[in-house]
């Protein structure tokens, strides 16, 4: 639960009361138990509910409850959501108008009473993401994909996959620093590790700025930024549901977010979710994708860090921590950075 006001500016669960809402990065105070995803709760049901059909590009897609769409193409698997779904997940009563171009605005308020509006395309992209104080001043910029929707491949190695999902052809980052700061183990980081790695700059210099699928879909590209591995939340078998006993092992990350937030209210991070090689690619990459949605959802109704702050993004199967093709616990994970830079370009 994010805030205590009703109707477009409450996510589910929240009831309407005068009392001030918990602090950003703090537990809320009564006992909230975190509403799952729409849907089943677990793969086997997922799995019953799919559709499948073939692009006429030959490419595969597979239609998932909660608006999700798996497409394969030749080796390549990606997951992608609907946007304004994702916001109705959390805000039922957010308020969805029509523009022209195919563009849908959805707008919710939040509990400091700013007014957050998305914009997002036929596919179901985010196009841009700002929020309007309700006193005036700066309009607060979230994401901004306007330059970059429609883009063509107007550079080497530059994809398009069904317009949801951008490859580059870009190298790996060279990484000089030290690999406990730029893959930071969760359990043993303190919590200034911690805040340090979500507020890094990135490990080497950015030619410009990205759109969030090209972010999303390029490894390379999100390797430029440091991550938090997550280890200390773990799933059940086939499962993407996390237990009440384990939302207080995300405050540390929560209260480093909401700290980064003070700085920059505008901050982006993105919430990976990987799974091991067992199983179909088709499956692993809704389960992980389910389960960084998991993740997302502890932090927003538990912990009150802001929706518009936190992007959540399934790779299944394809980053292994560990290379194996059995099951592996450690490669069963989910992960956590910083984006804000490879969205604007600037080496902050």
């Amino acid at each position: 639960m994010l805030g205590n006001k009703p109707a477009d500016g409450q996510p589910k669960g929240a009831a309407a009361t005068t009392t001030p809402p918990p602090a950003i990065g703090t537990a809320s105070a009564e006992k909230v138990v975190v509403t799952p995803p729409t849907g089943p709760a677990k793969l086997d049901d997922v799995k019953k509910a799919r559709v499948v059909s073939t692009d006429t590009e030959g490419r595969s897609l597979t239609k998932e409850p909660g608006d999700r769409t798996i497409i394969k193409q030749n080796n390549t698997v990606i997951i992608h959501r609907n946007e304004t779904t994702v916001i109705q997940n959390y805000y039922p009563g957010a308020q969805t108008v029509r523009r022209d171009g195919g563009i849908s605005e959805t707008s919710y308020i939040r509990a400091d009473g700013v007014r957050v509006f998305s914009e997002v395309d036929q596919y179901g992209r985010l196009v841009r993401r700002w929020g309007v104080p309700p006193r005036g001043g700066r309009d607060i910029i979230f994401v901004d994909n306007r330059r970059h929707i429609g883009r063509v491949a107007a550079g080497v190695g530059v994809g398009v996959l069904i317009g949801v999902g951008i490859a580059l052809a870009l190298q790996p980052p060279v990484v000089t620093i030290p690999r406990e700061r730029y893959i930071v183990d969760y359990n043993r980081a303190s919590d200034d590790d911690i805040y340090d790695t979500l507020v890094a700059r990135p490990v080497m210099k950015l030619d410009r700025g990205y759109s969030l699928d090209e972010v999303r879909y390029s490894a390379p590209l999100r390797d430029r930024m440091p991550r938090i591995d997550l280890d200390s939340i773990t799933f059940d078998t086939g499962s993407f549901t996390i237990t009440e006993d384990q939302y207080p092992k995300l405050q540390r990350i929560a209260k480093a977010i909401a700290r980064a937030l003070e700085k920059n209210p505008a901050e982006m991070f993105l919430i990976e979710g990987h799974t091991d090689a067992v199983g179909a690619s088709e499956d692993n990459v809704s389960l992980s994708d389910r389960r960084a949605e998991a993740v997302s959802k502890v932090l927003v109704e538990y912990f009150n860090i802001p929706l518009e702050n936190l992007t959540a993004q399934g790779y299944g199967e394809q980053y292994l921590k560990i290379s194996s093709d059995g099951p592996e616990r450690v490669n069963r994970r989910v992960a956590m950075r910083r984006i804000t830079p490879l969205l604007s370009g600037e080496q902050q």
